[in-house]
């Protein structure tokens, strides 16, 4: 009888020793099969061309201030979609023509400073933009500068809460209020861009590019500060966005010119200015084109045509360098939207930094109404104050 149970046991000890390696040998089919599987998926098959970057672009535009408070949110609670209401004739600048829009939001966008009236924000020259308006902003808006005189009239607090609120909106920001913060003056944005491959379909991707904000309108930003500029500009091309100057002139003083002129001796490859809500002149500098004052894109002064029009700056970037390409638009889709760690992530790869060529066009514009819009009346007198063929030619441009 033990004999008889002594066998059972050893063979059903076999039994499970076969179980074993049978499931042992299912699984490392299964999991040989698995990776062949997920190799499949890779566009790069053994033996397959593969496919490169041929050449990069992007259609953007710049404009000048953005504040939709004040006596644009009065205007606009007035309607029956206040929210849309200082966005509404935007579409009649083709959106769609464009890969990104870019201006400088000149107020903090908080809960608590919806209670102002208009009224207490003209007399404490304090603003604050209601962030129910940014889901529309969105629509049309890609990135925003925040170095300027008003994006801390909140607050150190109200500031964070309007970073926060971008984020949550998808919009890219750089710059701060202060020009001595220097962690914040530049950072890597991610611009929209068409790409132009050898071997397949063009594509819609992101390219990383730096963007520079500047407030100078207390204080001048201090060299080291600028030099912000020449760590950025080693590794990439750099598009510097200054707040500045004296406000209600046709044209920049001695000390803006300087400043300006110094960034692009850091490295800038074109300085794109707002602040004095008029339109002021550009120039050639270096070959790098310096525009000193956009004007007021959407803003609630209307006392005269000066403070109404503007001048929305056209640039057409395109980059047809070869040198590693593929790994620069590997790193946009890598460099999560606001990533702190993007910088240092271009260092670690080492590339060589690609090379940009830039096309410039203008759009002339008003905001009459409160509702920000195409002005082709005005064209002449726009073209006049910024010097603007004067400048193409010295740019080598028609």
């Amino acid at each position: 009888m033990l004999k008889i149970q002594h066998h059972k046991v050893l063979l059903l000890h076999g039994l499970i020793v076969v179980a074993l390696v049978s499931a042992g040998a299912f699984w490392l089919w299964w999991f040989s099969h698995s990776i062949v599987e997920v190799k499949n998926l890779s566009n790069e098959q053994p033996g397959q061309e593969v496919s490169r970057v041929v050449s990069i672009a992007s259609d953007v535009l710049f404009t000048g201030n953005s504040f939709w408070g004040r006596y644009t949110n009065d205007a606009a609670q007035k309607t029956k979609e206040p929210y849309k209401f200082p966005f509404a004739r935007l579409h009649e600048f083709k959106r769609k023509n464009y890969d990104a829009w870019v201006t400088g939001l000149e107020c903090p966008t908080t809960e608590k400073g919806i209670a102002m009236t208009a009224a207490e924000m003209e007399a404490a020259l304090s603003f604050n933009c209601d962030p129910n308006y940014l889901s529309e902003f969105a629509k049309w808006f890609d990135i925003v500068t925040l170095a300027n005189n008003h994006t801390d009239n909140m607050g150190a607090d109200g500031f964070a809460e309007t970073k926060t609120a971008l984020k949550k909106n998808g919009i890219q920001y750089f710059g701060h209020y202060d020009p001595d913060v220097l962690d914040e003056q530049c950072k890597v944005v991610l611009l929209p861009v068409k790409v132009r491959y050898d071997t397949k379909p063009d594509a819609k991707e992101k390219l990383p590019i730096a963007a520079c904000g500047y407030h100078g309108v207390f204080k001048i930003p201090s060299s080291e500060s600028v030099a912000e500029i020449t760590t950025y500009s080693k590794l990439m091309p750099v598009i510097v966005f200054p707040h500045a100057g004296a406000e209600y002139k046709a044209g920049p003083d001695e000390i803006k010119t300087t400043m300006y002129r110094a960034m692009i001796d850091a490295g800038a490859d074109m300085i794109i200015g707002d602040h004095p809500h008029w339109i002021q002149n550009t120039e050639a500098y270096k070959g790098k084109l310096i525009v000193y004052s956009m004007g007021n894109f959407m803003f609630d002064q209307q006392f005269n045509t000066e403070v109404t029009r503007s001048a929305a700056i056209k640039m057409q970037l395109t980059v047809q360098d070869s040198s590693r390409l593929d790994s620069w638009i590997e790193l946009g889709r890598q460099c999560q939207l606001h990533a702190t760690d993007c910088l240092s992530t271009i260092r670690a790869q080492h590339l060589p930094k690609y090379t940009s060529s830039y096309r410039f066009d203008f759009i002339p514009v008003s905001n009459k109404g409160y509702q920000t819009h195409p002005a082709p009346e005005l064209n002449a007198g726009i073209e006049a104050r910024l010097n603007w063929q004067a400048t193409m030619t010295a740019l080598g441009q028609k």
